[in-house]
């Protein structure tokens, strides 16, 4: 399917506001199309690491909040996620690790098997 010339000349003569209203529009589109509102299907989530604390939930408990402990968030599926990392950061502080590869609940950090 081509796109009609007079569509082609009203999107040319778009102003920069207009053509970033439009391309938020096309990525919409987009994303409702093939699923992967990053663009590019496969590729890790931009991973955002935070310090919390959190309350443990005892009746009474005299050291709440506990923590600080660090919290890997990422964007799946249209819903931010929340991964429990530790007291410190494995690695470098800012380094990119996949939600599957982020800690478990036992603590461990599940790694893909290495590709021969």
């Amino acid at each position: 399917m081509s796109l009609s010339r007079a569509l082609t000349q009203q999107v040319r003569r778009l102003d920069e506001y207009e053509l970033r209203r439009l391309l938020i529009l096309v990525r919409g589109l987009l994303v409702h199309v093939d699923g992967h509102p990053d663009g590019e299907p496969g590729l890790p989530p931009t991973l955002t690491y935070r310090q919390e604390e959190v309350r443990c939930g005892k009746p009474g408990c005299a050291t709440c909040p506990h923590g600080p402990y660090w919290y890997a968030y990422w964007k799946e599926d249209g819903r931010t996620r929340k991964r429990y990392i530790g007291r410190s950061l494995p690695g470098e502080p800012l380094e990119r690790v996949r939600p599957d590869q982020a800690p478990r609940r036992d603590g461990e950090v599940s790694r893909p098997p290495a590709e021969a």
